[in-house]
């Protein structure tokens, strides 16, 4: 439906500008062509050799206008026109679309070396094509077909039509867990302030919602979102901020939503998000879209989602975001396209929700450049694609880890000769946390307006059982005490959101037990709370004032320091200390 309103746009404005006494592309591909079966003059002798397009343009900005009805487009172009008609022609590509091919449906034009400078309507209600996820692209004429100049450029502002423009509503403090939503009350207890809950995707196509979106009726699992209905407003309505995790399992129900060509690996967890095919597009963006309507927070019985993490630990995508070996800059190509279509539809239902990527620890380690990356070379090829295609105000979310996840202690880990206190240090975790936002304090990697960009601890913890030591629980919680006050401390970093509230049993048998509580291992399918160590009366208390020092004072022997302010930077609570 778009590109027949863009055929008829283009052939609109070819018309005015024609009545201006301007030669267009269009006259010049039409007149004077041969009738079938006829040999042109031309053809009998070798056509000269076309000369190199010389012709470069940027688009500099892509936003949408302030009565939110148009997308205002500027950029510029120069260099010889030689081999072109003389005119810069704009395109709208859709999310699918890798160029311009052989379509002729410009928006509009210019001449070359004039400044691009237009505006077209936006389009961003439900019920028509939405150019909010589109890009745009400059080319010119060779006298066959179009050549692109320029670079794709995206909407860089769609939180300007949200509905919702209520600002963030930041949490008391940054202390979270991933909560066992059937201990919820255990929760309230510990006075958790985020939690995060993971969203499957390919679970939403079904039966019992209708959806209407961009003029397509989509049908929702009625169960499956009552079952995230209750997990999320239950949470919400506490008051508790929540962070949803976007998943994209495989199932053969679902073939549009992975990455076309991809089978399914034994290895894989999830796969890559598809936006590259019509359908994979449509259907990912309606159903993100309704995520991001339902969740936020106009309905309790729905419940609030503030945070937004599309896929888990991007850098491994042998196991968490898998869609086959593929070099660095182009699965970070496919990843953004599809990035910026949550997005998008996140920030075009809440203005002030925050929409992260994810990483694990291995910030320079296991590259091998086909399937698993360094988590720098990830956000840094991600920047640079952003930066050229259009900034926004994208954040992460990262798992920092001790190394070995099989032991607690992380505070020895720089012994591993992985963990150092610089930019190239193979892993970073909470023994170098300072060095992953010292490199996002870097004006380079700053939001548009300047800020740094929004850190989140999505997933870690420590274990209570050590491989060589057996049950270690007064280490566990010293270790969690540690990281807390050094993530408390650090104000680049807004939640710290601890990976189990009960031990997982199959996590037990392989050698971590990372709970608040013990878990039942008679019941190796379910997650049953037994019994609670030590980390559970740390957890309650380390963020109150009147009791977090007291119940961190056993930690300090077990560390092996004297005052908490001796190893956390800025620390939070020194004037309390002795």
């Amino acid at each position: 439906m778009k590109k027949m309103f863009g055929a008829a746009l283009g052939l609109l404005l070819t018309a005015a500008v024609c009545g201006a006494g301007t030669v267009t592309a269009w006259a010049d591909v039409t007149e004077g062509t041969a009738a079938a079966g006829e040999t042109t003059a031309a053809e009998e002798t070798e056509a000269p050799e076309k000369p190199e397009i010389q012709v470069s343009a940027q688009i500099n900005s892509c936003t949408v206008t302030s009565d939110k009805q148009n997308i205002h487009i500027t950029g510029s172009s120069s260099g010889d026109p030689v081999g072109t008609d003389g005119n810069i022609y704009m395109f709208e590509l859709e999310p699918y679309e890798s160029g311009i091919g052989d379509r002729r449906d410009y928006l509009w034009q210019t001449s070359v070396g004039q400044a691009i400078d237009f505006t077209l309507p936006a389009n961003w209600s439900k019920s028509s094509p939405d150019r909010l996820y589109d890009s745009y692209v400059a080319a010119v004429y060779d006298g066959e077909k179009f050549v692109e100049v320029s670079a794709p450029h995206y909407v860089t502002n769609p939180e300007v039509v949200a509905a919702n423009q209520k600002p963030f509503n930041a949490a008391l403090t940054k202390k979270g867990l991933r909560i066992q939503i059937d201990m919820l009350d255990d929760a309230m207890d510990l006075g958790v302030k985020h939690a995060g809950t993971d969203i499957m995707f390919q679970q939403i196509l079904g039966e019992g919602i209708t959806y209407e979106y961009d003029g397509k009726t989509y049908h929702f699992s009625a169960p499956v979102m009552a079952d995230y209905d209750r997990t999320i407003s239950a949470l919400s309505n506490k008051g508790i901020s929540v962070t949803a995790v976007i998943l994209n399992g495989w199932s053969d129900n679902t073939p549009d939503l992975v990455y076309p060509g991809v089978k399914k690996t034994s290895s894989a967890y999830h796969y890559m998000f598809n936006v590259a095919t019509p359908a994979g597009y449509e259907q990912t963006r309606a159903i993100a879209a309704f995520l991001a309507e339902r969740y936020d927070g106009s309905n309790p019985n729905y419940g609030k989602v503030s945070n937004w993490v599309i896929g888990n630990e991007v850098n491994n995508q042998k196991d968490w975001n898998y869609m086959g070996p593929m070099d660095l800059t182009n699965y970070v190509r496919t990843y953004l396209k599809a990035f910026r279509v949550f997005y998008t539809a996140i920030k075009t239902a809440s203005a002030s929700d925050r929409v992260y990527i994810s990483l694990d620890y291995n910030w320079n380690n296991e590259i091998d450049g086909k399937l698993k990356y360094g988590g720098k070379n990830i956000v840094d090829s991600f920047n640079s694609i952003a930066n050229v295609e259009g900034q926004f105000d994208w954040g992460l979310a990262y798992h920092p880890y001790p190394y070995p996840m099989t032991e607690p202690e992380f505070w020895d880990d720089d012994q591993s000769g992985l963990v150092t206190n610089d930019f190239n240090s193979p892993i970073i975790n909470f023994k170098n946390l300072n060095t992953l936002t010292d490199y996002f304090a870097q004006e380079t990697l700053r939001t548009p307006a300047g800020h740094v960009r929004h850190i989140i601890l999505t997933e870690q913890g420590f274990t209570a059982k050590s491989l060589t030591r057996g049950d270690v629980p007064y280490i566990q919680a010293a270790a969690f005490a540690y990281s807390y006050y050094l993530v408390d401390s650090n104000p680049y970093i807004d939640a710290y959101l601890l990976s189990r509230q009960v031990d997982g049993p199959a996590e037990v048998v392989l050698g971590t037990a990372q709970g608040l509580w013990e878990c039942d291992l008679n019941q190796p399918n379910r997650i049953v709370a037994t019994k609670r160590r030590k980390i559970w009366e740390v957890f309650k208390n380390i963020d109150k004032k009147n009791s977090t020092l007291e119940s961190t004072e056993f930690a300090k022997s077990i560390i092996g320091i004297d005052k908490w302010s001796d190893v956390v930077p800025g620390f939070k609570w020194r004037s309390l200390e002795n």
